[in-house]
């Protein structure tokens, strides 16, 4: 997941963008043993795959889910991905007709919204609290096929769906005959929290289609994802795989198949994860230090960004915000974009927000970042004072 693009960012810039890693964290001694390790091993048959994903991927991959996440299922019900986009374009192709209702976060991930909208689906926007989606409000809405959530970690929120709004999304699925799209997309960045049970996990009926990604833990270049099929959805699947691309890239399915059996990437993720809190609570100290009661930090248990409130600032102030950082040469990111302009009309009742995402940056670059960021407050609040 990543905010949209807004131009690239100048030389020397502080960005606090999510999305991107630090070319730093990327374990590429280890990467390239594994990467030569698969050289030497090349077959003399060169062929077409499972599209599914190489066997040896969805093995490992399959016992790593199943000790990490309490994922139970078959390794015919994993298939390999060009990442997480390519997993929610197959169940918008497959799942969705002009017209079909779709269930989406709101604020959420507009990347999806975008991809069930371009094939012909109804957005039906439901509010998100600090217990994520407000799964009370799913009574009101008409008939819908699917609904894409973000349980484990809301996007861009942060919040973490408590068990009984689980089970009252899968009841709500069951009753209307619906798919549920659970995106698990940073779930290895808990700092705080214990994780509750997957959707998939707790799924009895078959409609949970679990997508996981290691854009957030390697590299989102790899384009490597995957995803957990109900036994119903897995030669459908497969079949339009093969007919988009044949197979994801064999030689990087093989490489990250050694790491997960040789434990090399469970090491990975540790140490990697120790980075990212550390990273975390440099930026959590620094908007305290600098700002105290001035602001709201929302999401701060858990993964690769935090979004910050700026109490005495309306949401109308987010651009004025936003361009008076890049002056100073930080770059921020405002939350106005990730609500969707069909949704409940409430950026009135809202202080202006930021997303704000560490995972790119060392300690002195936050800092100072957070620093300019608050020079800037003083322009900002004049402007607003000579608005009318």
């Amino acid at each position: 997941m990543r905010l949209a693009d807004a131009g690239p960012t100048r030389s020397g810039e502080i960005d606090f963008v999510y999305g991107p890693l630090a070319g730093s964290d990327f374990p590429t001694l280890t990467w390239m043993k594994a990467l030569r390790a698969v050289e030497r091993q090349r077959s003399r048959r060169l062929e077409y795959e499972d599209s599914r994903g190489n066997p040896d991927l969805r093995r490992a991959l399959q016992a790593h889910l199943s000790q990490t996440r309490g994922l139970a299922c078959s390794v015919d019900q994993l298939m390999i991905v060009n990442g997480s986009q390519q997993a929610l374009d197959l169940c918008a192709r497959l799942l969705i007709d002009p017209g079909d209702g779709v269930v989406v976060e709101n604020p959420g991930y507009r990347m999806a919204h975008h991809v069930f909208e371009a094939y012909g689906g109804v957005l039906q926007c439901v509010d998100v609290d600090g217990h994520g989606l407000v799964t009370d409000q799913l009574a009101k809405l008409g008939q819908a096929q699917l609904a894409y959530v973000t349980p484990t970690h809301q996007f861009p929120l942060g919040s973490f769906l408590p068990i009984g709004r689980r089970r009252q999304l899968l009841d709500w699925a069951e009753e209307h005959n619906a798919w549920v799209i659970e995106d698990d997309y940073d779930s290895e960045y808990r700092y705080a929290v214990r994780p509750e049970a997957t959707l998939q996990s707790l799924d009895t009926r078959g409609c949970v289609i679990h997508i996981g990604t290691f854009s957030k833990t390697l590299s989102p270049q790899l384009r490597l994802g995957y995803m957990v099929l109900p036994p119903a959805l897995v030669e459908t699947f497969a079949a339009t795989k093969r007919l988009t691309d044949r197979h994801t890239a064999t030689g990087v399915q093989r490489a990250l198949a050694m790491l997960l059996e040789n434990g090399s990437y469970d090491r990975h993720v540790r140490r990697v994860r120790r980075f990212q809190q550390a990273r975390q609570q440099v930026l959590v100290s620094a908007l305290g230090r600098h700002l105290g009661d001035q602001i709201e930090v929302q999401g701060a248990a858990s993964g690769l960004h935090l979004v910050v409130w700026f109490r005495a600032l309306p949401a109308s102030a987010e651009p004025a915000l936003v361009q008076a950082a890049r002056q100073r040469g930080v770059r921020v990111h405002p939350l106005s974009p990730l609500f969707n302009p069909r949704g409940p009309a409430a950026a009135s009742r809202r202080p202006a927000g930021l997303v704000m995402g560490y995972a790119l940056l060392d300690r002195e670059a936050i800092e100072d970042g957070v620093r300019s960021l608050v020079q800037a407050l003083p322009e900002v609040r004049r402007l607003i004072q000579r608005s009318p």
